[in-house]
């Protein structure tokens, strides 16, 4: 099987056969013919969905956020020296455009003092930095439509950022193909789910990173991926202007982490590394929603009934600490702690529907299931539209949900079976898997990759756990708590 070991980054903890791997080597400026210069490869970071305390969590409350396994696969191709050219292919938004490295604006991003190294903690973007790639960004889809144009351009401007950050203007040609199983614009962390795949690409370009693999100790693991967070924020600024950081840390660390807001500094995370594995349907509405018109309408109820709302808004804090002092006392995956989160779950959409953010899509969701007895439903997100999460009981059968699918299919709904509490970012170096200890090496390559069909195309050629006697996927640990 192939040496599925990566570059190693440049601290002394690195374990001795991970140090043997060859320098760098200098990029020729000659335009000649030449084979690629590195193995295709791939990473892959999940979504995540808001399982207790969204609204809340505006106005200081914990919320818990949990990775779920739908997530952006991330294709990386190493061109020849003779093509200068790096070109962003996000298939599932229409977006592919080139540029040509020679002319991206490398002189404002290197100058000294303003040059950042990759373990360097950025808490705002350079308007100089921002300034030099606008043109750049903004050259991209100006045949299409204002609104999704800005989409498009808001995704470049974070690209280009963070290529422009971690890599340099000796860099060979790449095409970086994004492909998604994550509903767009739905509250489930896609962006920052492509930001943590662009950031652990880069920084495995550059050899900031080691791993993972089976040897690595958990708190190397830990710093690396903090480093992956830091620049997934990045580009999550880029996209959002001032995100939370939430989705992210997320996406980059897996299982669940607790959150809360301060009212100075950055918000507390707790990093939940022992969140269970817990079977879920993701139902999308397909009903298209604003957060920041869901939020007004709950800040218009907190001023014109603020006792009543901060009764609400404090119920719903005290329901997400009690699911995480549920989950220290007890296995949540078992039946009875199950039954005991499944009434959090309830009581935190009831509480979330007397904020009037709920929708009737939402509610006939939740109507459908009940009426099936199969679990506990509820909003997760801004509400308004968007989805619900169902947490299955476990004496659930597979033709119930089934059938239950077909309803939602038949009223036009979008059913995702998925996992809470998925892994983290991983990878996969380089893009082949093994079928078995002795199987046929099975190589993804671009043509095949970007065309794979729809979701399930996807999770058939790539997917994360999809065939369980196929050798490649890898992701960092951290260090397991007590939490």
């Amino acid at each position: 099987m192939p040496d599925t070991h990566l570059p190693a980054t440049p601290t002394t903890s690195i374990k001795p056969q991970l140090a043997k791997i060859p320098p760098i080597p200098q990029f020729s400026m000659e335009r000649k013919l030449s084979s690629p210069m590195a193995p295709t490869f791939m990473v892959s970071a999940p979504g995540k969905a808001i399982v207790f305390g969204e609204h809340a969590a505006v106005y200081g409350k914990p919320a818990i956020a949990a990775a779920i396994s739908l997530r952006s696969y991330l294709l990386v191709t190493t061109l020849s020296k003779s093509r200068r050219t790096v070109q962003l292919n996000f298939r599932d938004i229409g977006l592919n455009h080139t540029w040509e490295i020679d002319a991206l604006p490398w002189n404002v991003f290197h100058q000294p003092p303003k040059r950042r190294s990759y373990y360097s903690v950025v808490e705002s973007l350079d308007s100089q930095f921002l300034e030099a790639i606008m043109p750049h960004a903004e050259a991209v889809s100006k045949d299409l439509p204002e609104k999704q144009r800005k989409i498009h351009i808001k995704s470049a401007t974070a690209f280009l950022y963070l290529f422009l950050s971690l890599s340099s203007s000796a860099s060979p040609g790449f095409i970086y193909t994004l492909r998604s199983t994550i509903p767009i614009g739905a509250g489930l962390g896609s962006s920052a789910s492509v930001c943590v795949c662009l950031s652990a690409a880069l920084l495995l370009q550059i050899r900031a990173l080691a791993g993972p693999h089976p040897d690595q100790p958990p708190k190397e693991a830990a710093i690396q991926i903090e480093h992956i967070n830091r620049w997934a924020f990045v580009g999550e600024m880029c996209i959002h202007g001032d995100p939370s950081g939430v989705d992210n840390t997320v996406s980059a660390g897996g299982k669940a982490v607790m959150f809360q807001r301060n009212a100075s500094g950055p918000p507390s995370v707790i990093r939940l590394t022992k969140f269970p594995k817990l079977r879920l349907l993701l139902v999308d509405t397909q009903q298209q929603r604003s957060t920041g018109v869901q939020v007004e309408k709950v800040k218009t109820l907190s001023t014109n009934h603020p006792e009543i709302t901060e009764i609400i808004l404090d119920g719903i804090g005290k329901i997400a600490t009690s699911a995480l002092d549920l989950m220290s006392l007890a296995d949540v995956s078992d039946s009875d702690a199950l039954g005991h989160w499944g009434s959090l779950i309830g009581m935190n959409h009831g509480f979330l529907v007397s904020l009037g953010v709920s929708h009737p899509r939402l509610e006939r969701i939740r109507e459908l299931v009940d009426y099936a007895n199969i679990g506990w439903t509820k909003l997760t997100g801004a509400g308004g539209g968007g989805c619900a999460i169902t947490l299955f009981r476990p004496d659930t059968e597979d033709k119930t949900i089934e059938e239950l699918e077909r309803k939602f299919t038949a009223e036009g709904f979008q059913t995702y079976e998925t996992i809470l509490g998925a892994d983290g970012v991983g990878v996969l170096w380089p893009a082949v898997f093994r079928n078995g200890t002795d199987g046929e090496a099975e190589e993804i390559d671009q043509n095949t990759f970007e065309n794979a069909d729809g979701v399930h195309g996807i999770d058939q050629l790539v997917g994360v756990g999809v065939q369980e006697n196929r050798e490649g996927w890898k992701f960092w640990t951290r260090d397991v708590s007590p939490r």
